[in-house]
């Protein structure tokens, strides 16, 4: 038993501890570090999942949808509370009394005072009566309740007469008793229902109204029905916009006027497709704050950045708001009327293209009289769409010769083959060349003007070059050692186009040049700077716009760096003057009207029915047989007649290394004795068109008759 018993006990002792060891009962064992990993990892697992479901479209679109309804009725309460207090208030009257006075428009302020006094008068007079309501109530119920009880004894006693029964006389009353029971009756049946449905039946009405005015937060709406237009513009909206703009002095100061900033703002007017208003800035305030803010105070305004312009006006620290209704600049601008209307002419000494509209939704007119052009932009963004669009309106003048160089060469001009006298197409450094030449015939053809007697008229010469970069750009060097591109003094064609900027208006001889991504490279200072016209589409940066219109016209407000690349094509902001500036304004923008290829071809083809005929070359210089009197017959084509003056600067266009120096002398000397001599018509020398085809066909037979000899 004893062993039995030890052999028991030995069974509930503890074993015995491993060796070099001390145990600690106490101690809770550490869990092993491989079974808290997979605990960690579910933790993460159970977290992503988490954060995939809440940013999960479908739990997005479930939790609009329950802010949604749940704003329908607290914002259509706030509607039914504001209409009741209107109604049964004058705040209505006094908003709009302190909205025209902070507009000056003291007028209508007036009138809105004394709507609101007649309100309150004719309040005033349904209080006093609601006074003497219960004396004239109880008086009301006690005579309707004797005329009620007396009708109904008349009724039962005709009733019991006629039925010849007495009983009859309390008929109608005991009737009239038992409708009472059965409306009693009806009601306790209904009121039960009534009274839980009633609440349901509130919250739904309020939610109809709140839905109909949209009172949920936009993000909150379906996106087929968020107002992605802007807010109407009101002194409020402009006053807190400026407040918000983030300028401490300006703050203070609009938190300092007893109007609130009222007195700030000029008239809001509408302008085309926006409002326009003035903006007094405080003391300490400049306006170059407030323009380094465009971005920031177009959202203020609920418009985007391209939605507002700001410029400086005449007035001493005014700034001039222009404010577009959303979108509104997103809208075309219709077809331009040399497309609409066939009648359309140009004029142009004494005329102005219609180039588009301007922001305010006026059609934009440009002058071009004597005005040297440059257009500029990133490409393929309807530069040369705009440059086109005024060559075309020009063309309807009969008097205008154009010389052509297109350096792109992808058929944007060909329509001008038979209206141009010269039209270079192609981006090789040989159709540079070739415009290289064309620019310093040209400037030889107004130094020959030049020269001319005083008082001489000369018709006009536009020399158009467009993507002039690549004549900038070219690195061909001529056999004279003279590059034709570049910069410097010894660049061919930048010697020839700062010739004809210099002195080529005086003599109608004007050149139009097209480029893009402006840099000092491609387009030199000396030659953006002679241009009377700049216009710029969106460009890169801030010096690139300084580079196409200048500092001051950036300065002033002009920013076609801040134009949208691909949304707003064709649009230019504009600076020179040859088109009709607001008085203290540097550029205005312009959305240009968009005359495609193929409406193009159909104006120039008007432009050519207006024209003797124009045999177009695709070079300036010649290799043929030198014939001058077949050359004058060429140059005179179909024209009865022509100015000896034309038949000299045609021929110097035809074949410049022999005709390029003629003059009027050596004119005379080639016609002498051949029947086709110049003659006055009207007062100037002319050359015949059928003089010239006699003298060619008799020296023909004379030709013919020595041969046979």
């Amino acid at each position: 038993m004893p062993e039995n018993t030890g052999n028991v006990v030995q069974l509930f002792k503890d074993p015995p501890a491993p060796t070099g060891t001390i145990p600690s009962p106490a101690a809770p064992m550490a869990e092993p570090e491989a079974k808290q990993m997979p605990q960690v990892a579910r933790w993460v697992r159970t977290g992503r999942a988490v954060r995939r479901v809440a940013t999960h479209e479908r739990t997005k679109t479930a939790g609009r949808t329950v802010v949604r309804h749940g704003m329908y009725v607290v914002g259509g309460t706030r509607i039914v509370a504001r209409r009741t207090w209107d109604g049964r208030t004058a705040a209505r009257y006094e908003r709009m009394l302190r909205a025209a006075e902070a507009a000056g428009q003291y007028e209508a302020a007036v009138e809105w005072e004394e709507r609101g006094q007649r309100f309150r008068a004719a309040r005033h007079q349904r209080r006093m009566d609601l006074l003497a309501a219960p004396v004239k109530l109880a008086k009301g119920a006690a005579a309707g309740a004797g005329l009620t009880a007396g009708g109904l004894l008349l009724l039962g006693i005709v009733l019991a007469v006629a039925n010849k029964d007495f009983t009859d006389v309390a008929t109608p009353t005991m009737a009239l008793i038992e409708l009472i029971r059965w409306a009693v009756l009806i009601v306790s049946v209904v009121w039960g229902p009534l009274v839980t449905v009633g609440p349901w039946l509130a919250v739904l009405a309020l939610w109809g109204v709140g839905k109909h005015g949209q009172a949920a937060p936009q993000w909150a709406l379906p996106a087929k029905e968020r107002d992605h237009t802007g807010a109407p513009i009101t002194p409020s909206i402009v006053v807190t916009a400026l407040r918000d703009l983030g300028v401490p002095s300006l703050r203070g100061a609009i938190k300092e006027m007893g109007d609130a900033g009222a007195a700030m703002l000029g008239p809001i007017r509408i302008a085309g497709c926006g409002v326009e208003v003035d903006v007094a800035l405080p003391s300490g305030v400049s306006t170059e704050e407030v323009q380094n803010r465009r971005r920031k105070l177009a959202e203020n305004l609920a418009r985007h950045e391209h939605e507002v312009f700001i410029t400086i006006p005449e007035a001493a620290r005014t700034v001039r708001l222009w404010i577009a209704d959303s979108g509104a600049l997103d809208e075309p601008i219709g077809p331009s009327p040399l497309v609409v209307d066939p009648d359309v002419i140009a004029n142009y000494k004494t005329g102005r293209a219609p180039w588009g509209q301007d922001l305010r939704g006026d059609v934009a007119l440009i002058s071009l009289y004597q005005r040297h052009l440059l257009t500029t932009g990133l490409s393929n963004q309807g530069k040369t769409a705009a440059l086109r669009a005024l060559a075309l309106w020009l063309a309807l003048d009969r008097t205008v010769e154009f010389w052509i160089g297109d350096l792109k060469g992808v058929g944007d001009w060909n329509m001008f083959d038979g209206l141009a006298t010269v039209l270079i197409e192609g981006p090789t450094d040989d159709h540079v060349i070739d415009v290289t030449e064309m620019a310093e015939r040209g400037v030889a053809e107004m130094e020959r003007r030049l020269l001319a007697p005083a008082g001489t008229q000369f018709d006009p010469l536009v020399i158009i070059v467009d993507e002039a970069q690549v004549a900038f750009m070219c690195p061909v060097v001529g056999k004279d050692k003279r590059p034709y591109g570049g910069t410097k003094a010894t660049s061919r064609y930048f010697m020839a186009a700062r010739k004809i900027h210099n002195q080529g208006r005086a003599v109608n001889v004007t050149l139009w040049q097209g480029t893009q991504d402006p840099t000092d490279q491609n387009l030199p200072k000396l030659v953006r700077e002679g241009a009377h016209i700049r216009a710029s589409l969106v460009l890169g940066t801030e010096a690139q716009a300084k580079m196409a219109l200048g500092d001051k016209a950036v300065d002033g407000g002009a920013a076609p760096h801040k134009l949208r690349q691909g949304l707003d094509k064709g649009t230019l902001v504009v600076a020179g003057d040859g088109v009709q500036l607001a008085p203290g304004q540097s550029s205005t923008t312009i959305r240009t009207h968009y005359i495609d290829g193929e409406q193009a071809t159909a104006v120039a083809d008007r432009a050519k029915a207006l024209r003797s005929g124009v045999t177009t070359r695709t070079t300036v210089t010649t290799n043929e047989p030198i014939d001058p009197l077949a050359d004058i017959a060429h140059v005179v084509g179909t024209a009865p007649r022509m100015l000896t003056q034309d038949v000299l600067q045609r021929l110097a266009v035809h074949n410049p290394g022999t005709y390029g120096e003629w003059t009027f002398s050596d004119l005379k000397q080639v016609l002498e004795g051949t029947g086709a001599e110049a003659y006055k018509s009207d007062g100037r020398m002319v050359i015949g068109r059928d003089r010239l085809a006699t003298a060619l066909a008799e020296r023909d037979a004379d030709s013919a008759e020595a041969r046979a000899e």
